[in-house]
């Protein structure tokens, strides 16, 4: 996927105003425009500029951008590039009109705003027609760890939305929520806080903010629904003679055993050890068989004797004896 300069193919500076880019549009939407440019590209030119007036003139859209572009992306234009991992945490946005024109966007774009926000969405600060009219909807992709998943907590999350400046620059504002994280909450499941939304006008109720939830990648454990993973290194007599292991898990270490003769990649289920829910998950340990290493004079001494004594050919089903 190439990263798209959104403010070179407009020919403005990254701080530019409504106005300027609104003018820039303009001007290259009359140059480019497929009914009086006979330019060879004039048809690709002229979406790639509509593109970026979309983005530019949109302030969630434009802040998402920007948070992007700092993450390595101004001076990147038709390079390779991916989002990095969960960019979009913490951002706030008012709720989208799904659009319909999604299929003239740019790989690049439906990668940081999805198939569906296509449309224009209402701004912040947008002027509303009606007095009595209930507050949009919001919604925000926040991270939690995995052990908030098991025990559930209460958190202090801050998000971060755009808004105009008196320069009618886009900045970003932060505000702070307090939220109640239940137990067994899972990866993609959205939190309703009701009345967190944009305020209503004329007195009408506020909308809700839905927390779509995320989390932090961990060290020891992957995550695939309500089951949990983990590679549980042993050494190679507790593989093949049996033992008895520790092995941690979300909620605190459990004894483990493993059953002599097993493999490589063998996976052995702890029932319902998984995140919580109705039913809980499982966890599963998949064994990593890690070697000792051969850095003293009795290391090597041993592991020669095993060469010696036991008659071993991991290559035998390859084929390779002479």
């Amino acid at each position: 996927m190439q990263f798209k300069d959104y403010y070179a193919t407009l020919g403005v500076p990254r701080d530019a105003t409504p106005e300027d880019i609104k003018r820039a549009y303009r001007k290259l939407a009359r140059k480019y425009h497929p009914d009086v440019s006979k330019l060879p590209d004039t048809e690709e030119r002229f979406k790639e500029i509509g593109e970026a007036h979309e983005v530019l003139m949109d302030a969630e859209k434009r802040a998402a951008y920007d948070a992007v572009g700092a993450s390595g992306g101004p001076g990147r234009h038709g390079a390779e590039f991916q989002p990095p991992p969960d960019w979009n945490s913490g951002f706030e946005f008012s709720g989208r009109d799904s659009g319909t024109g999604f299929g003239d966007h740019s790989a690049f774009f439906e990668a940081l705003f999805g198939r569906q926000a296509g449309g224009r969405g209402a701004r912040p600060g947008a002027h509303r027609a009606a007095t009595d009219q209930r507050g949009q909807d919001h919604h925000a992709k926040v991270q939690i760890d995995l052990e908030d998943a098991y025990q559930g907590a209460r958190r202090s999350i801050t998000l971060r939305f755009p808004v105009m400046d008196e320069q009618g620059r886009v900045v970003l504002a932060e505000r702070q929520i307090e939220v109640t994280i239940p137990k067994g909450v899972r990866e993609g499941q959205h939190l309703r806080l009701a009345g967190q939304g944009e305020p209503g006008a004329g007195g009408a109720p506020a909308g809700d903010l839905f927390l779509e939830i995320a989390l932090h990648p961990h060290p020891l454990y992957r995550v695939d629904g309500r089951d949990v993973r983990l590679d549980l290194p042993v050494a190679p007599w507790e593989a093949a003679l049996g033992a008895d292991v520790d092995a941690p898990t979300p909620l605190g270490v459990v004894r483990l055993t493993v059953p002599p003769g097993s493999t490589q990649g063998r996976s052995l289920r702890l029932k319902g050890r998984g995140i919580p829910g109705e039913p809980p998950g499982d966890l599963y340990a998949q064994l990593r068989i890690v070697l000792p290493p051969a850095d003293t004079d009795v290391a090597r001494r041993l592991y020669r004797e095993m060469a010696e004594q036991m008659p071993f050919d991991p290559r035998a089903a390859m084929g390779t004896r002479t």
